[in-house]
């Protein structure tokens, strides 16, 4: 049976409760049957500060995914590929490993205001649907690159809930000694804190 599977990249460090609404909203309200959390080792334009190992971040996406199965799962597929790993690589190779899977990608809004700069983002502006959930702060950028890609593309804005959640904030709060366990899915906080994580 084919299976309408949307692909949210990330480096999930860490997973927390806004991912986790946006996967949800993806789910039931578009025509996703189910999504892959596609953990990324080292996002080309990310810095690599702060940045957990791939397998301790891929983990807690396991850990906060268990309740859930059916309609959520992790996919390590890029700790496979060179790094740093491209989208267009990655989807490339889900391709060839699950023929009978439509893939979709799931981005925020800033992402996809830099999609020009990814690598060979013309053909993955025209191979693959996005679709698009709001972010706080997001602005197009004036870019004419920017704009010819995007009349190209299937871009499907999702009037998903604006979650003004950022692993950024998780970190800073955990450096700083605060409890915000009810931002991170079961689990996963007793997890950072048994490890240390992010102290």
């Amino acid at each position: 049976m084919n299976m309408n599977t949307g692909l949210y990249f990330g480096s999930f460090n860490p997973i927390h409760i806004g991912h986790l609404a946006v996967a949800n909203y993806m789910v039931e309200f578009t025509p996703l049957d189910r999504i892959w959390f596609v953990v990324s080792p080292q996002n080309p334009l990310k810095s690599k500060k702060n940045l957990l190992s791939g397998y301790d971040r891929l983990k807690m996406v396991d850990m906060a995914l268990e309740t859930d199965k059916f309609r959520f799962s992790s996919s390590d597929v890029e700790f496979r590929l060179p790094i740093p790993s491209y989208t267009i690589d990655t989807l490339a190779r889900l391709r060839e490993k699950h023929p009978a899977e439509h893939f979709s990608l799931i981005m925020g809004e800033d992402n996809l205001y830099t999609l020009h700069k990814w690598k060979n983002s013309e053909l993955l502006a025209e191979s693959c649907e996005m679709y698009v959930y709001p972010r706080p702060g997001s602005v197009r950028p004036a870019d004419d690159n920017l704009d010819r890609l995007l009349k190209k593309a299937t871009v499907k804005h999702v009037k998903a809930p604006l979650i003004d959640i950022s692993g950024t904030f998780i970190r800073n709060a955990i450096a700083g000694g605060k409890d915000i366990r009810h931002f991170l899915p079961p689990g996963v906080y007793d997890y950072i804190e048994k490890m240390g994580f992010y102290r």
